[in-house]
């Protein structure tokens, strides 16, 4: 389930990546329509290649090891409340029959126990809040770190403009396999990772 979400969340950050690159390596909207009823039909100076973001997320070595990392500190996370949260149902199963069974002296004494039992779970509320909230801080730190490799990558990929545009390939319905530079991106993207 995590697997898939972390999935998801990188194919919806490279159609971010995808609108990133159309809004700033694109002409203006005014320019475009200008352009448009000018020069109807003569694409012939159009460069345009697509990406299959998705397959190269899951092959880039850098988005492999910040799943690796994310799903390690996921599971110490998992463990960690797991654990505090075992113990607390112990203690409040204990503190269950020692009420029942007539354990304690006063019933003052029993409703102090109650209430530091009480604040013991909310505590385990908060760490289990604060636990997702860092995993969820991790996984869009991720996210960005991906988006700007490749962001990055591709500025200097196409620093000769030979492509006026370059998709993500889940955008488009139709493509020649020629102008898919999804392996020579990627190729490129974990030669230059190894080499950091």
């Amino acid at each position: 389930m995590k697997n898939s979400s972390l999935i998801l969340n990188l194919v919806l950050a490279a159609a971010v990546i995808v609108i990133y690159v159309l809004h700033f390596s694109g002409k203006s909207a005014g320019e475009a329509s200008l352009s448009n009823s000018t020069d109807v039909g003569s694409t012939s100076g159009l460069k345009i290649a697509y990406i299959k973001v998705d397959s190269l997320i899951l092959n880039y070595d850098l988005a492999e090891e910040l799943h690796d990392e994310f799903t390690k500190n996921q599971e110490a996370y998992t463990k960690e409340y797991t654990d505090k949260r075992s113990s607390f149902e112990k203690r409040a199963a204990a503190f269950q029959e020692k009420v029942q069974r007539g354990g304690f002296l006063t019933q003052d004494r029993a409703i102090q126990e109650r209430d530091r039992l009480v604040g013991e779970e909310q505590e385990i509320l908060t760490l289990d809040q604060e636990l997702s909230t860092k995993l969820s801080e991790m996984q869009a730190a991720n996210n960005k770190e991906l988006i700007d490799s490749l962001m990055n990558y591709l500025e200097e990929f196409n620093k000769d403009k030979k492509y006026n545009y370059i998709l993500n390939a889940g955008n488009v319905l139709i493509g020649d396999d020629a102008h898919n530079i999804t392996k020579e991106v990627l190729d490129e993207m974990n030669l230059r990772y190894k080499n950091k």
